[in-house]
């Protein structure tokens, strides 16, 4: 099936935008590319201007249940980390299902089109298998499916509670274990045959922290990982006291510890990387291990500012994350790297915003695994996301990535176009009630708490 789709304007890389951009589409991929093209009477007519589709490369979906319900009172990562096993603890197939697919409805309007997913909630209260054992990942993949969104299943392996190796500590963190990193491949083996040859999904890996993984249980996670070409992902050097644990035990830090069991590698993507030393940066470097930050998380829980402009430099792929979904909105995600930065240098125009946006399309996409996505290219997926540039933030501003980056929000979004396919028309979802889903999902979750 061949489509036309003509664009006022379109960024197609780098620091300009094009103008009267028609692209041409056969099953879902990109077939030509023609700027400078007079507006055509086609059906399909994006206006503002269009991005590749953003990939939010660090998603826990639950977490959103938590948004604007943990501001109250003075706390830290770690009181925060309490209230969400408590509504971990109370999420079941069904509720998880429903969340997700709310979740992942309201990514698709922020210009969303593939979301990695960093799923540790395996298992039922007290660790008891469900009869399907990968129950909760199945209902993370058809909320996926739902919205219509690509997923990367980031399957996770979570066993210990502390650095040292110390056991998963009753109550919902019992969830999250299946009892050795053999253990966790079995699991997940299954899960991949169950999934094979569904389109739109990934199944990859990751290994929840140095805190989550014994160094012991990690080599089997890489080696599934290797053998399976699969994404890897791991929560590194997030707050400082995850640091100072970690040298207490190993005398290493995080970064260290990983590179000594195998982890980095280019495939592999550090999520967070905040405290790190000039050595850690050394290692990142030279296995072209990438980084995803997540700055409106790491500023929500206080964790602090990563060295963005000295992992921009590295080999590694350098991609964004909504995290705990404080808000979800990759744009905000993109331009608090640069502000941040210049608030810890007291200096501005650190990284520019074609690089940002770089960041938050193919960065994102290609850290997923989704390695023909995140650019308006030949042979790239048909990802598309209008922004209005009319809005009372962007009006003015301009065809530029400076307007895109550093005035327009994920409610500017207007159209999604994901793999051909039309997903967001009119800032609505063509298949959920985004905001009463989600009212309802929460509503439902926060009832039991």
């Amino acid at each position: 099936m061949t489509e036309t789709w003509w664009c006022e304007h379109a960024w197609l890389g780098g620091d300009t935008v094009d103008t009267g951009v028609v692209i041409t589409v056969d099953n879902g991929r990109i077939s030509s590319v023609q700027p400078g093209t007079p507006a055509l009477r086609v059906p399909n007519r994006l206006y503002g201007l269009v991005i590749p589709g953003m990939g939010n490369a660090h998603s826990h979906a639950f977490h959103r249940a938590l948004r604007a319900g943990t501001q109250r009172d003075r706390g830290s990562f770690w009181t925060w980390r309490d209230l969400m096993y408590r509504a971990a603890d109370r999420l079941d197939p069904d509720r998880y299902r429903a969340l997700s697919r709310a979740v992942y409805a309201e990514m698709t309007l922020a210009g969303i089109t593939s979301v990695g997913e960093f799923h540790y909630l395996h298992h039922d209260t007290g660790g008891r298998r469900y009869g399907d054992p990968n129950a909760m990942g199945h209902a993370l993949i058809d909320g996926a499916a739902d919205a219509g969104l690509r997923l990367t299943l980031l399957d996770t392996c979570y066993l210990s509670s502390a650095p040292d190796g110390a056991p998963l500590q009753d109550g919902p963190q019992l969830r999250f274990g299946d009892g050795s990193g053999e253990g966790w491949a079995e699991r997940v083996e299954a899960l991949r045959a169950q999934a094979h040859g569904r389109s739109g999904l990934l199944i990859g890996a990751a290994l929840h922290s140095v805190r989550g993984v014994p160094v012991e249980d990690m080599p089997a996670v890489v080696d599934w990982a290797d053998a399976n070409h699969a994404p890897l992902h791991v929560h590194s050097s997030e707050q400082q006291a995850e640091v100072e644990q970690c040298l207490s035990v190993h005398g290493r830090t995080p970064t260290a510890v990983l590179k000594d069991a195998g982890v980095l590698g280019p495939r592999t993507t550090a999520v967070h990387a905040t405290h790190l030393t000039d050595d850690d940066l050394a290692d990142l470097d030279a296995t072209a291990t990438g980084v995803c930050f997540c700055p409106t998380t790491e500023r929500d829980l206080g964790d602090g500012i990563g060295p963005a402009p000295a992992l921009l430099g590295t080999r590694g792929l350098f991609s964004l994350g909504s995290d705990s979904h404080a808000v979800i909105d990759l744009f905000e995600e993109a331009r608090a790297v640069e502000l941040d930065e210049r608030l810890a240098r007291r200096q501005r125009g650190i990284i520019d915003a074609s690089r940002l946006l770089q960041a938050a399309t193919v960065g994102g996409q290609h850290t997923l695994g989704w390695t023909d996505a995140g650019a308006i290219q030949v042979g790239a997926r048909a990802d598309f996301v209008a922004v209005d540039l009319n809005s009372v933030r962007t009006a003015g501003g301009g065809a530029t990535p400076e307007n895109i980056v550093f005035a327009a929000t994920a409610g500017d979004v207007t159209d999604v176009v994901i793999d051909g396919r039309v997903v967001v028309a009119e800032r609505r979802h063509l298949r959920i009630d985004a905001a009463a889903e989600l009212g309802s999902a929460i509503d439902d979750l926060l009832v039991c708490l």
